[in-house]
């Protein structure tokens, strides 16, 4: 049996969207894009679009207990014009024998959006249902969406609904052996899956029975207003066992639960069923995988952690840039463009394309296993990919997850010195890692010194980026897992220095005033002295002499047209621009650079008083031929006149066989020859 809902329109907007398509009909059709979607419904969700408090969450999963929400929506193009959607029809195409269930209307309203921030810059919601299965078994809902100009679509989805067994069922495959991977091992040592016995036990500090909800396996309160509602989660087995929280927190209480209500115990803690949904459908078929939800999306664990205002970590990554990361699939860039890419990289699965999912929680953090810090995936040696330089715990300690990927994929000089200029030429996105320690640019086979950060930051990364702002007004829009340092509200600016001061004093932001840098007669902040650097850089690349103020990846346009001394000093340009700090991250490093302070017996070679040292070494260019022939011409008249010079004067400078430096030589040749000293 089929039951459908149709979302209505009205007659006079389907004759005006038919004329519409009539009179666009020569222009190119918007592709659809269409896709139905199990939309996760978290705590601060209901909290910020002001929907009652009795609304249930959702993790969004496609296996879910009966009794329990689904929140269905369909998506199309965001580039369709709302006006061109004619209807939204939903069918439930299949359900359990003797189920009674059917599709509603959704709680969701429509100033209520898509639930990926990603997702938002993509698609829209073309209409909503609700399905509350109320047998165990699969629900297949299709949604058939038409549009004027962008043709129509059918979408589907199923939906497996259960009942909850407890950790003790999962553990009969999942605890070694050869039916399954072990991770009940491993899960025992994680925060996880002592939660709710560390709480009652007083071992947490404050903790009260409104915590449960996410401490338990199961607990959903509202289903027990449903016809049928028993899904054997929490709730259902303590009021059928009479069990009641305790009233006071007694390091015995876990004990006494184990002892008197053993299969409550079984479905306490954070643990299987919480985040994969009920088992008793993959129990039954014998481990059946399509009847059972594994998944990388962030709407799993935000069904908790997203619950403002104590339980801020997915409010502060809907505001990274992470919840938005670029869509790139393909081998090559799936293990730090996409959650799956990641995590088979981290456990040595060569590189293939995946399926597109943003860079989510469980991309970084392993919730089966706290073997190493904070659940991280890896926390293993990084090596940059010029082959030489490895950055270990002892040096970034935490940060080290972070520079998996962010770091060049380019070995520098190997790559500067054979690849052709191009619009994809330079040390790739992100080159935060490199700069850091210093290494993997273009130096010229010259040292180029290094700040201190890489040796004194204990967490690198993880130290400055992550800080807590609960105090601060760019609380959840900076700070934590925000990643970001800076939140711009419209009307203030708020920068994060809390890390900084530690060793630099009282500092109102990352601007502050070191030295001048660029050489304009002016101690600027030190960011606006390497953009300043940057400019000068930007002036002699081409085209040359044309200002390029704005600092970014596109500012400059590599062709290839570029010459080879024109490549290396852009790829330098990009380094620095990609990094993004402007010299924060290694000041030093940042300015050598762009700006390396010439030997003493080159200070004649300065352009301008300080300019890149890539710069200078553009020896095709017509001047600096012009300025190398000028000073041989120089050399070769300091040979003939110089007092003392002997046999070797003709090697002035090069390795003081002349008796005089090559300054001092200049000095003197200025003193008695100035109608000369131009050359």
């Amino acid at each position: 049996m089929k039951h459908s809902k149709k979302t209505p329109t009205s007659l006079m907007a389907v004759v005006l969207l038919t004329m519409l398509a009539a009179m666009t009909a020569g222009a190119a059709a918007l592709p659809l894009g269409g896709k139905l979607v199990l939309r996760p419904l978290t705590p601060g969700d209901i909290t910020i679009y002001k929907l009652p408090s009795t609304t249930e969450t959702s993790p969004g999963l496609t296996t879910v207990g009966i009794g329990a929400p689904v929140y269905l929506e369909a998506e199309i193009n965001l580039a369709i014009p709302p006006t061109n959607i004619v209807s939204v029809t939903w069918v439930l195409t299949n359900r359990p024998a003797y189920s009674a269930a059917f599709l509603t209307n959704s709680p969701l309203g429509a100033s209520i959006p898509v639930y990926g921030p990603g997702d938002r810059s993509l698609y829209q919601v073309a209409g909503r249902a609700l399905l509350r299965p109320d047998l165990v078994g699969q629900y297949t809902v299709v949604a058939t969406i038409v549009t004027s100009g962008s043709g129509s679509t059918n979408v589907s989805k199923t939906i497996t609904a259960g009942t909850y067994m407890g950790v003790n069922t999962c553990a009969l495959c999942h605890s070694g052996g050869v039916a399954a991977e072990d991770k009940y091992t491993p899960w025992h040592n994680t925060g996880h899956a002592r939660i709710f016995s560390q709480g009652i036990n007083g071992e947490l500090g404050t903790y009260r029975s409104s915590c449960i909800a996410c401490h338990t396996a199961g607990y959903n309160a509202n289903t027990n207003a449903i016809v049928n509602p028993v899904n054997g989660g929490f709730d259902d087995l303590a009021k059928q066992l009479g069990w009641t929280f305790p009233t006071v927190l007694a390091p015995t209480n876990w004990a006494y639960m184990q002892a008197v209500y053993p299969s409550l115990a079984n479905l306490a803690n954070i643990q299987c069923e919480s985040c994969h949904g009920p088992g008793s459908q993959h129990a039954y078929s014998l481990g059946d995988t399509s009847k059972i939800s594994k998944t990388l999306a962030s709407g799993d664990c935000n069904q908790c952690h997203d619950a403002p205002t104590h339980h801020i970590k997915g409010a502060e990554w809907y505001n990274s840039r992470h919840s938005v990361a670029v869509e790139e699939t393909e081998s090559g860039c799936a293990r730090c463009h996409t959650a799956q890419g990641f995590v088979d990289y981290t456990a040595g699965v060569p590189a293939k394309a995946v399926p597109y999912e943003v860079i989510s929680c469980t991309t970084c953090h392993e919730p089966h296993d706290a073997s190493k810090p904070r659940q991280l995936r890896t926390i293993a040696p990084v090596t940059l990919m010029d082959k030489k330089t490895t950055i270990t715990t002892n040096t970034a300690g935490l940060g080290i997850m972070c520079m998996n990927c962010h770091m060049s994929r380019r070995d520098a000089t190997n790559y500067v010195e054979i690849t052709a200029g191009s619009n994809r030429f330079g040390p790739h996105h992100g080159p935060q890692a490199d700069m850091l320690a210093g290494a993997n640019a273009m130096n010229y086979g010259k040292v180029i010194h290094s700040s201190a950060h890489r040796e004194v930051v204990e967490d690198s990364c993880v130290t400055c980026h992550m800080q807590a702002a609960e105090t601060s007004p760019a609380f959840t829009h900076a700070g934590g897992h925000t990643f970001k340092l800076k939140w711009d509200s419209g009307t203030n600016v708020v920068e994060l220095t809390e890390a900084c001061v530690q060793c630099h004093g009282e500092v109102e932001g990352f601007d502050f005033k070191r030295q001048d840098y660029d050489g304009n007669g002016v101690v600027e902040g030190v960011q606006t002295e390497v953009k300043g650097l940057l400019s000068k850089l930007a002036l002699l690349l081409p085209p040359v002499g044309v200002a390029k103020p704005n600092h970014s990846p596109t500012n400059i346009a590599i062709t290839s047209s570029w010459t080879r001394p024109q490549l290396r000093a852009g790829y330098n340009y990009l380094f620095v621009v990609e990094d993004g700090s402007y010299g924060i991250h290694n000041l030093s490093y940042a300015v050598g650079l762009l700006h390396r302070r010439p030997h003493r017996r080159r200070q004649q070679r300065r352009v301008a008083g300080f300019v890149a040292d890539a710069v200078l070494r553009l020896a095709d260019q017509p001047q600096r031929r012009a300025q190398c022939r000028a000073r041989r011409r120089r050399r070769a008249q300091l040979a003939q006149v110089l007092p003392g010079a002997g046999p070797d004067r003709a090697r002035l400078g090069h390795s003081g066989r002349s008796g005089l430096g090559e300054w001092q030589a200049n000095r003197w040749w200025h003193e008695h020859h100035p109608d000369l000293h131009r050359g």
